[in-house]
């Protein structure tokens, strides 16, 4: 990134025609350019209503203009916000004029990456941002916010301040060698060891879950073909997603579409039917239809349950356990007794009608109780932690069973404290009190302009 001293700006809304767009500045001509649009020194937090002239004085539009002082701004410097119509040729002559004002175009995530190095946020906080923007459900939606409130920070905080002290008293047994740690100290610091190791467990395990929320989970539609896959993928997505055909085999590779249930946001994969007897291309779509079963955390079995014989394609029977199964017996429009097809023993199942829409709410609550049992944490006030999240805890976790074994076997401080640094350095990646830049520049670039 370039220097964080000079001023940025960049469109903060999506590109394209739209009724407003906002342009961002931060930096320290914020002010220079907010007194140039109404004419005065701006008021703090206070929105106004002027013509934006260019340098040369030409109108381009009528605007709404917002100055936000630093440090009480969202990146910790002047701020400007600017309101425009949503003409792509306003915008950009806009920017342009930005440009030739002293501004540079921001970098991805820059306006974010300025307020965790201005000490606005964490940055666990700043990769909540993200999370916000991309939520794919309400409970993805909960878990953001509530990062992005400082939950995840606050956390390792909670960790890392008896290891600090921790830390301390063994550097003290180094720096004064003829000073040996009481062994009702070293009681004291095993019990901080096996509480930090224990915490960070319950934090690594929620990894799973981080994931769910984040990504979705990823339902994949199976089953015989002609059984009503592709009308089901359209019922639950409100729309004509997937082409149907009376014609058996007429999904030759699998559709992804996403809806939300529950809370949850469920990735709905629609794939070729199993055929038993497959050729040519067919082939191709089922192979690709066994692995993204493979893949699945839950997979839909589409049966038609007119057909007493409907059974199950046999190139599925490994992939098909109850807790991660949920057979779905479509056509239920076309029965007049009860159903003939059963779904395989000990497995749930619904009765639908991908026609009428037929029991189509309850197959989306049956989905999202098994995204739910996926996602425990997210019931409750809990956090959940990212990949990278993960990958920190991994490293403390280590470090800190490394000391504590130290501790138990009576072994040199020297090689306890060097545990110890290991295990704050990882904590520490974890909301940003780390010194490489290259690593900030990498999360940052993943933002969108204008963030």
């Amino acid at each position: 990134m370039p220097h964080p001293s000079d001023s940025i700006a960049a469109l903060a809304t999506p590109a394209g025609i739209s009724a407003l767009a906002i342009l961002r500045v931060s930096g320290p001509e914020a002010s220079t350019i907010a007194t140039a649009i109404w004419g005065a020194k701006p008021a703090v937090r206070t929105v106004h209503r002027a013509d934006y002239r260019d340098a040369a004085g030409a109108l381009i539009d009528d605007v709404l203009a917002t100055f936000f002082a630093g440090p009480n701004s969202y990146t910790g410097e002047d701020l400007l916000e600017i309101s425009c119509h949503g003409s792509p040729f306003i915008v950009r002559r806009i920017l342009e004029d930005l440009h030739a004002r002293g501004c540079r175009p921001a970098g991805p995530g820059e306006f974010t990456q300025r307020a965790f190095l201005n000490g606005r946020m964490d940055l666990s906080q700043a990769e909540a941002v993200m999370d916000l923007i991309h939520a794919r459900g309400e409970k993805a939606l909960q878990a953001a916010q509530r990062q992005l409130r400082g939950a995840l920070g606050k956390r390792m905080q909670g960790l890392i301040t008896p290891l600090l002290r921790l830390a301390a008293t063994v550097e003290a047994a180094i720096d004064f060698p003829e000073e040996d740690i009481p062994p009702e100290d070293a009681a004291a610091a095993i019990a901080v060891i096996e509480n930090a190791i224990c915490e960070i467990r319950a934090l690594a395990a929620t990894r799973r879950e981080g994931d769910l929320l984040r990504q979705g989970m990823t339902a994949v539609i199976v089953g015989e073909p002609n059984a009503g896959k592709s009308s089901l993928l359209n019922r639950l997505v409100g729309s004509e997603r997937a082409l149907v055909s009376p014609e058996p085999g007429t999904t030759r590779d699998y559709i992804e579409e996403s809806i939300t249930a529950s809370g949850y946001g469920i990735r709905l994969i629609d794939t070729a039917g199993l055929n038993p007897s497959p050729a040519g291309i067919e082939s191709l779509g089922m192979a690709r239809s066994l692995e993204r079963a493979a893949d699945a955390d839950l997979l839909v079995l589409v049966l038609d349950a007119s057909r007493p014989a409907s059974g199950i394609p046999p190139a599925l029977g490994p992939l098909l356990r109850p807790e991660s199964t949920l057979a779905v017996l479509n056509k239920a429009d076309l029965l007049l007794e009860p159903v003939a097809a059963r779904p395989p023993a000990g497995f749930a199942s619904v009765t639908v009608s991908a026609l009428t829409g037929a029991g189509i709410e309850r197959l989306k609550e049956a989905l999202g109780d098994y995204a739910r049992r996926l996602a425990p944490q997210t019931e409750e006030d809990g956090v959940v932690v990212n990949a990278r999240h993960a990958r920190s805890l991994d490293e403390a976790l280590m470090c800190g069973q490394s000391a504590l074994a130290k501790f138990r076997n009576g072994e040199p401080s020297e090689l306890i404290a060097s545990d110890l640094r290991g295990l704050l350095d990882a904590l520490g990646e974890i909301s940003g009190r780390i010194d490489h830049e290259r690593v900030l520049d990498v999360l940052f670039a993943t933002f969108c302009i204008g963030k």
